[in-house]
């Protein structure tokens, strides 16, 4: 019980600081001007969180970081089959965790009845701090056990697994985020981490623009399996955000329903 406590606190505390912090960021140095309505948006946004939270708590399902420790004592994965350095596990965690985003990512763009889903986080007509946990409940537990499978298969250490959900959530806080960043110091950290200006492109209303830039954390991914789009055609400042078959705001009731829609 004391673990989960202190994971559940960490991951609170990183979540409600990294969202301040943005959202301030946000309101200095706006990058893009908005077309919807901010609180309405961040309500339903937020709302969403709250629903997948609470279906999580109530399906009393384990958590990966819970998992780990449980595959951690049982001997599961190739990790715990080896005599690896411990840094050298919790970088091969990171890395290839981060991995298995990117691919989770594509899939849920190329296989419709997975698609279904993630439109919901596409649909937003901006994008923002609260836009990068825009996701639909069903969406949640999906890639939930893609991440269970994925330590019960490598038995990633449940410290790894922590930090890497913390620093999942935390990036994709900031590359969702509609903040202005000096274009060198853009070139700069996106030859690492994802930035807004880099993630902003694949929320584009261009099929084959929202087609690239899969990653959430690491840029690499994108660069190497050819899905890399510098810019948008149309600039950040004209370029248009969502979908083009959902060009109306949407309440939290539609946004849970969008996915059983025609």
């Amino acid at each position: 019980m004391e673990t989960f406590f202190t994971e559940k606190s960490i991951r609170l505390i990183s979540f409600g600081g990294v969202l301040v912090i943005m959202a301030g960021w946000e309101v200095l140095f706006q990058r893009k001007k908005l077309v919807d309505v901010k609180p309405k948006r961040w309500l339903n946004n937020l709302g969403l969180v709250a629903v997948d939270t609470l279906i999580l708590q109530a399906g009393m399902v384990m958590l990966p970081v819970n998992f780990a420790a449980f595959a951690q004592i049982r001997g599961m994965g190739i990790f715990n089959q080896t005599a690896l350095p411990v840094w050298a596990n919790w970088v091969a965690t990171l890395v290839i965790f981060d991995f298995i985003i990117y691919l989770q990512h594509l899939l849920f763009h190329f296989v419709p009845v997975f698609w279904r889903l993630h439109q919901v986080h596409h649909s937003d007509l901006d994008i923002d701090v609260t836009t990068a946990v825009r996701f639909h409940p069903f969406e949640i537990i999906l890639s939930l056990f893609i991440k269970l499978t994925a330590v019960a298969a490598f038995g990633f250490p449940p410290g790894a697994v922590l930090v890497f959900e913390v620093l999942l959530n935390a990036v994709s806080m900031f590359n969702h985020a509609n903040v202005y960043m000096p274009a060198l110091i853009d070139r700069i950290i996106r030859l690492l981490i994802v930035t807004p200006d880099m993630h902003r492109v694949h929320h584009s209303i261009i099929r084959d623009e929202s087609n690239t830039n899969f990653g959430f954390n690491l840029s690499v991914w994108d660069r190497i399996f050819g899905t890399y789009q510098a810019q948008p055609g149309a600039g950040h400042e004209r370029m248009v955000i969502g979908l083009a078959y959902a060009k109306k705001p949407k309440s939290l009731i539609q946004l849970l329903v969008m996915p059983f829609q025609k």
